[in-house]
């Protein structure tokens, strides 16, 4: 039997404020803008996020007397669901939890109209019997089940009714008319991928095409992660290919070479670009967008992820009044954001930055911003030499990859400038073997190297699912110990338990790692005479160098990254970048 609602006089509102869930001003809040848009309370507290979903729905259900699911282990029948039409579980956004003899239970993320109930009764021809649920966990569910877009797909095919088919279509449909149809679910599916992606606070996004299936993956805090999809996506792929392409200004009837485009777009009211990549492949062309959300630009030194005294020396660096300042690390690094935040710091109106990039990733105000063009003679190097000739204060160079634009940089940073570059190294002393292998004089280094920062990218601990009870290896706790001068009783690390907050990975969001390099007299001098990088480390300990490893060990010990992070990050440098 279905149940009814009761008529009352409080709502969830009034009970989650008088358990004291909800402050006086937020009920008022929530009321206020009921008054103006007409909507439940349950879906303005959802609106407005000041409670967790589970604490609103609980309130609904016991409100209700309804059963409230968790969904947290949900473990779909797949008969049930099969029972059940997809575009009904799409529209209404429901979750069969089990079945009886001619009744489902049914789990919704809020009370049902009762019409709407009825008519659901009789679609299904069984008794409805309701369960509310956290709506992003149903959500997530059915996404799962049927793969991202799946309602949009289901769309298509019910329109695109087959010209052998015996059913007569109620009304005629223009050839036009379809294919604006079709455009427009296609527009909404390739919105929903975007969206989606920007939601999860993705990176990148992957989608490739194989044989008889394609894959989408997004790439979340540094790490692919699959996103499920309808079986039967392959045939609208180069539809959404042909979507991308349009939407980056691209040529979408060139499917032979490479293209490179971009898209500007907003997700919950936030500019986002997007770098779009094509390439054709032996199944079709493959895209990846990279996402570079304009917000970044407001990072302070302060949120990078530095220790404090790193901090205080890079904001000491990026208002120097002249000299070379190196970043290093691999890709997907960071290390634009870092320098961009340098730029904003060193941005004021004394100064005159100029800065020549590939591509150009961000805008800002107040600086003059050039984008390299091969095609046509404008490289680092030449870009570069013009730039010196415009009286800048502070150059940024995206990339220092040849001899040419090293020893243009270097020149111009012992003439008066600052300039800001990055360079492919291991660690911030391989820098300068770096350097010398592009057959940059050493007496030029010491000159005008001013410091080389290295940095790394790791995941930090979900904070929602933080334990504190992870049990380190003893040669790991003697080493930290060491490192960070305490007695090896106080060292401690932290792992994430995996939650829905954090998708059950137990991560969510990254942090930087840094290892600084500054010029003093002693590294000059055996930079000048063509040291070995065995001795530059030797005279960098001796001032207080601290290495990544050294500095993830803080983090590890401050409960923000996994000691499975540490390994991660000093993988590939080996015994030389050991601690400190």
């Amino acid at each position: 039997m279905e149940s009814k609602r009761p008529q009352r006089d409080m709502d969830v509102g009034d009970i989650l404020h008088a358990r004291g869930l909800l402050l006086e001003k937020e009920l008022l809040e929530v009321r206020s803008r009921q008054q103006g848009t007409g909507e439940s309370t349950v879906r303005v507290l959802f609106a407005l996020g000041l409670l967790s979903e589970e604490a609103i729905v609980q309130a609904n259900a016991e409100l209700e007397h309804y059963d409230y699911a968790a969904l947290e282990h949900y473990q779909p029948d797949s008969a049930l669901i099969k029972s059940i039409p997809s575009k009904l579980i799409f529209h209404y956004e429901m979750l069969p939890i089990s079945d009886d003899e001619g009744g489902i239970v049914m789990a919704f993320g809020d009370v049902p109209d009762p019409l709407e109930l009825g008519n659901l009764r009789l679609l299904l021809g069984k008794r409805i019997q309701v369960a509310l649920s956290p709506p992003s966990r149903i959500r997530a569910h059915i996404r799962n089940l049927f793969g991202l877009g799946a309602e949009t797909v289901d769309q298509l095919e019910t329109d695109n009714v087959s010209e052998d088919s015996d059913l007569a279509p109620i009304y005629e449909v223009s050839p036009e008319s379809k294919g604006l149809i079709k455009e427009g679910a296609i527009s909404k599916l390739v919105d929903q991928i975007l969206n989606d992606a920007l939601d999860l606070h993705a990176t990148d996004i992957h989608i490739e095409p194989y044989r008889d299936t394609i894959r989408l993956r997004y790439r979340i805090d540094g790490v692919l992660q699959k996103v499920a999809l309808p079986s039967d996506l392959k045939q609208l792929y180069g539809a959404i290919v042909s979507r991308l392409k349009v939407m980056a200004d691209l040529d979408i009837s060139e499917k032979r070479l490479p293209h490179d485009g971009r898209i500007s777009m907003r997700n919950r009211g936030e500019p986002f670009d997007l770098r779009v990549s094509v390439i054709p492949t032996q199944h079709g062309e493959t895209v990846c967008l990279r996402i570079l959300g304009r917000e970044s630009l407001l990072l302070n030194l302060n949120q990078l992820g530095m220790n404090r005294a790193q901090e205080e020396l890079f904001g000491r660096l990026v208002n120097l009044p002249q000299g070379l300042i190196l970043l290093t690390g691999p890709t997907g690094s960071g290390k634009t954001t870092t320098l961009y935040a340098a730029l904003a710091q060193a941005n004021h109106e004394g100064r005159k930055i100029v800065t020549i990039e590939d591509p150009v990733e961000y805008q800002m105000d107040g600086i003059s911003q050039i984008q390299t063009r091969e095609d046509i003679g404008l490289n680092f190097a030449s870009g570069l030499r013009s730039v010196l000739r415009h009286d800048p204060d502070v150059v940024l160079v995206g990339e220092i990859r040849d001899h040419d634009t090293a020893q243009i940089a270097i020149r111009a940073a012992q003439t008066g400038h600052l300039v800001l570059s990055t360079l492919h190294a291991n660690n911030s002393i391989g820098v300068i073997p770096r350097l010398v292998g592009m057959g940059v004089d050493p007496y030029l280094i010491a000159a005008g190297l001013e410091a080389s920062v290295a940095q790394r990218l790791t995941r930090k601990i979900c904070d929602h699912c933080k334990t504190l009870d992870y049990e380190l290896d003893p040669r790991l706790v003697e080493e930290m110990a060491q490192v960070l001068s305490l007695p090896m009783d106080a060292i401690k690390a932290s792992q994430g338990l995996g939650c829905e907050h954090c998708q059950g990975r137990g991560y969510k969001g990254r942090v930087a790692v840094y290892e600084f390099l500054f010029m003093q007299d002693e590294l000059v001098e055996a930079i000048t005479r063509g040291g070995s990088i065995g001795e530059f480390r030797q005279i960098a300990m001796q001032s207080g160098w601290q290495s990544l490893r050294a500095h993830a060990m803080e983090k590890i010990q401050d409960g923000l990254i996994a000691p499975q992070e540490l390994e991660q990050l000093t993988w590939r440098l080996g015994l030389a970048n050991q601690s400190p």
